[in-house]
């Protein structure tokens, strides 16, 4: 029971990482970011293509910053999930739903291309903090590549040994980024949903957890993805889909509901929204 409750944890935790989708958010971020703004409202949307096209654009205007090739791994990554239903909310409303999903067949054109835009994207990152160890991009594409790694390990391949290495290393990326711009809001998402599942499981295992290099507080965890939710430029609204989450899991079935409806609303080409609010107005 220990061991399965350790990989939920595991699990559940890359979930909020892989929320991480893009670059820190500083007050003096320049208007060229817009498109990448742009792309990942298109993620959002579903239209992975799309975005997919904008990524690959900004890469060629700015082949030396670590941002591009993690947004484009992030859309990758984002693509398979939906295509294997992986965002599923009944996947997470309870343990016995969860670990006892189907096992998923990656794409190996999509998992090839991930990796390689993950490589290029941490390439560029150290060569850049090499010489400005407080480079805020460079520190988020650390936290969102360790992310995505450990949701690819967790959700499609179901290595939870690797998700939990991926995991400590995203949280002490997000800690070094956090120090140099505390108002980098989109850089709570890489910890709060981690810090809410972690918290939300008995103290014996929050212990044994903690001696994995990951801490847990469900009320902190919460207040995290809080602040993303509403001030976040990018992952705003992918706060406030783990928000819905941890809503359902807490039973709370009307302020996940609100914060779903939101979501449908502003974005109305992603029909997952509204099934999951349909799925909600059915429960008892």
């Amino acid at each position: 029971m220990l061991q399965q409750r350790m990989t939920r944890v595991i699990a559940s935790a890359a979930i909020g990482l892989a929320g991480s989708l893009t670059p820190a958010v500083a007050a003096d971020v320049p208007a060229i970011r817009t498109s990448l703004d742009q792309g990942f409202r298109l993620l959002y949307n579903l239209d992975f293509d799309e975005a997919h096209r904008v990524f690959l654009s900004w890469q060629r205007e700015h082949p030396q910053d670590p941002v591009g090739p993690t947004a484009e791994a992030a859309g990758l990554l984002f693509s398979e999930f939906h295509r294997l239903g992986v965002l599923e909310s009944q996947f997470y409303a309870d343990d016995k739903s969860f670990l006892g999903r189907e096992k998923v067949v990656p794409d190996p054109r999509v998992r090839d291309g991930f990796n390689a835009a993950l490589a290029r994207a941490q390439t560029a990152a150290t060569a850049r903090l090499a010489t400005s160890p407080q480079d805020r991009d460079a520190l988020f594409a650390m936290t969102l590549s360790a992310g995505l790694q450990a949701d690819y390990a967790a959700m499609i391949e179901k290595r939870n040994l690797p998700s939990l290495r991926y995991t400590r290393e995203a949280n002490d990326w997000a800690a070094k980024l956090l120090a140099v711009d505390p108002n980098c809001y989109d850089a709570h998402v890489a910890t709060g949903f981690s810090k809410y599942i972690v918290g939300s499981m008995a103290a014996p295992v929050r212990w044994i957890m903690r001696l994995g290099g990951i801490a847990g507080d469900k009320k902190q965890g919460i207040a995290e993805l809080q602040l993303t939710a509403d001030h976040g430029q990018y992952l705003g609204p992918f706060a406030r889909i783990l928000l819905a989450i941890a809503y359902v899991r807490d039973k709370d079935s009307s302020r996940a509901r609100g914060v779903l409806a939101a979501l449908r609303d502003e974005f109305p080409k992603n029909p997952l929204f509204a099934r999951e609010i349909a799925r909600l107005d059915g429960l008892p």
